[in-house]
């Protein structure tokens, strides 16, 4: 790509960096073009360029661009580390968090785990509608058990990884001068999204490294987990960077007008009745005609990427809630009106795939002792703990509590030697377990995974269908994958998946870290909060609509802006679907509902 004038700019700076810019403005690409030259020209033996970003989207696209920016000499690629935030902040704490007091050794509480452990607190406050005061109170007891986790137990959560590191950081000069010398330039990606605790951790590193920020002052849509307005201004004043504007570029959508479209949804003043590369669409506001309309504009869409020749093409539909996202995929599943299924990927909330995961997992594994269903009870209790993730339901709870009594009811009904209850929710649990100990394990992964996830989908037990239904969504048996190799290393060592669950373990932890996340393809189905950092060939945004209740107001709450109420279509909203907007290269059709389109559109606003 030809530099523009205000990249050659940002390539020939010197000292502290902060390139602004909307989505698609070439900054992440004169960021690799300049880590390269600082990499040739000043770089001394043994050191390297980091490269830091939030989303492991955005990190490997940021290695495909490195491995396939045909100027770059491959000695410079080899100089250039790049990683997500997390995963350098876990490399400062297992080597230094002795300094503070943690356990030498540590480990990671995944989300999940988190989940799990934080449930027994979580579980003394009310689901929802919790006062002022409850919300204080619990998120104070959760940050508590947090800290004694950490600290009494070396598991470590994603949330205390920023201030743990600050503390190291600021209270060794010999550590940042460590870090200084390894990695003498730090690209911050995304820098307008930093919280307090990873500013602070940014201020210390700037002590003894030359900083870039780049930066989208519009794209700030992480305000409710600390991200501040005034995070650029901080820079300024800490840093006195040069300073680079690339806001008026586009390379993403270029011969599009999507930019400009997402920049006139932040002021809601519309400078054109029509945007090349926007499109608008509206459905009747029920169940089978908005999927309808949704399916055959996913077919005209997919449609035409094929007829355009796109090679690997990527079309993904966005929508404003987790609850969407399912909703969506079953219709592409399973289309109304006998329509031909739509093959696709939904990203969705882990925990509870992950969850459900560790069930099969353990299933696979023989049952060389009496623990073993004792072991599977523990699991499935974990899932109903956990599935939630931060918001758990009572509902939820109250299965794990239920499945645990049930189990404790059994034992005592064997001591005693009399028969369970015949209505016990153990009774078909029992029956599932036992057809899968009857269950012949071929030794290939996939097909015995997916055998026994059958087994459990076609069951008597409806905890366990629900289960088999979340583990659709595991992506990480695919052929070639690390898991799949070292559970067949596994049968082969010992005839055997004898340490399938601590394998399946461990594969989540590295799928979270991992940097060799493919670029989508095909049609994916996500929330608008986690198209952040990507970009497709085409997006259409799909959210839901007012659902009539008798006596009631009408149910209103899958909308983009909440409720779609123009007292909720504050900054916050506008730079979410802007976020979304600007995801698409080609096209962004948005459909909205007929009897009560999204106010923050053209005439609607």
């Amino acid at each position: 790509m030809k530099l523009t004038e205000k990249q050659l700019e940002a390539m020939d700076a010197d000292g502290h960096l902060l390139v602004t810019g909307g989505p698609g403005s070439g900054k992440t690409t004169v960021s690799i073009l300049k880590a390269a030259h600082l990499a040739e020209h000043q770089l001394r033996p043994g050191q390297k360029i980091l490269f830091l970003s939030f989303a492991r989207a955005t990190v490997s696209r940021v290695v495909e661009a490195i491995e396939y920016e045909q100027k770059i000499p491959r000695a410079q690629k080899q100089l250039i580390d790049v990683e997500t935030y997390h995963s350098f902040f876990w490399r400062i704490l297992k080597a230094h968090g002795y300094l503070i007091g943690l356990p030498r050794r540590l480990s990671i509480l995944t989300p999940s785990g988190e989940a799990i452990a934080l449930s027994a607190v979580r579980s003394g406050f009310p689901a929802r509608n919790l006062s002022d005061e409850q919300k204080v109170a619990k998120k104070a007891a959760e940050q508590t058990e947090r800290i004694r986790l950490a600290n009494a137990e070396g598991l470590v959560c994603f949330d205390l990884y920023a201030p743990h590191v600050g503390e190291i950081l600021h209270g060794s000069d010999r550590i940042r001068r460590l870090i200084g010398t390894m990695y003498p330039i730090i690209i911050l990606d995304e820098f307008q999204d930093t919280n307090a605790q990873q500013w602070r951790v940014v201020q210390a590193l700037g002590a003894f490294c030359r900083l870039i920020a780049l930066a989208d002052p519009e794209q700030r849509i992480y305000d409710w987990i600390g991200a501040d307005p005034a995070r650029l201004h901080h820079f300024r004043e800490t840093f006195t960077p040069t300073e680079i504007d690339l806001s008026t570029d586009n390379h993403r959508s270029a011969g599009t007008e999507i930019g400009m479209f997402g920049n006139d949804l932040l002021t809601g003043k519309f400078r054109q009745n029509t945007y090349k590369g926007i499109a608008f669409d509206v459905f009747d506001p029920f169940p089978d005609p908005a999927m309808t309309k949704l399916v055959t504009t996913t077919y005209a869409a997919r449609g035409r990427l094929v007829s355009q020749g796109v090679t690997d093409w990527s079309l993904a539909i966005l929508v404003p809630t987790k609850k969407m996202t399912r909703l969506v995929s079953d219709a592409l599943r399973q289309p109304p009106a006998g329509m031909i299924e739509v093959p696709h990927s939904a990203v969705i909330e882990m925990e509870a795939a992950i969850l459900g995961a560790e069930v099969i997992a353990h299933l696979l594994q023989p049952a060389v002792d009496r623990h073993h269903f004792e072991q599977f009870i523990e699991l499935m209790c974990n899932y109903f703990h956990g599935k939630g993730g931060d918001e758990p339901t009572q509902g939820a709870l109250k299965e794990a509590a239920g499945i645990r009594k049930a189990y404790e009811e059994l034992l005592t009904c064997h001591a005693s030697g009399k028969a369970v209850r015949k209505n016990s929710i153990i009774v078909s649990m029992l029956a599932v377990y036992d057809q899968t100990r009857a269950l012949v394990l071929v030794g290939d992964p996939d097909n015995d995974w997916l055998a026994m996830r059958h087994i459990l989908q076609d069951g008597a037990c409806k905890r366990l269908n629900e289960i088999a239904n979340e583990v659709r969504n595991v992506r990480i048996l695919e052929r070639g994958t690390q898991l799949r190799q070292e559970l067949s290393r596994d049968w082969r060592d010992n005839g055997g998946y004898s340490n399938a669950l601590a394998i399946t373990r461990q594969a989540f932890v590295r799928e979270h870290f991992s940097t060799n996340v493919k670029p989508e393809s095909g049609v994916i189905v996500m929330n608008m909060h986690k198209a952040k950092g990507k970009q497709f060939d085409e997006v259409i945004i799909f959210e839901g609509w007012p659902i009539k209740r008798k006596g009631q107001p009408p149910y209103n709450a899958d909308r983009i802006v909440r409720f779609n109420s123009r007292d909720h279509a504050d900054d916050q909203a506008k730079q979410n679907l802007r976020v979304s907007v600007t995801r698409g290269k080609r096209l962004t059709t948005i459909l909205t509902p007929k009897n009560d389109p999204c106010v923050l559109l053209p005439g609607n606003n």
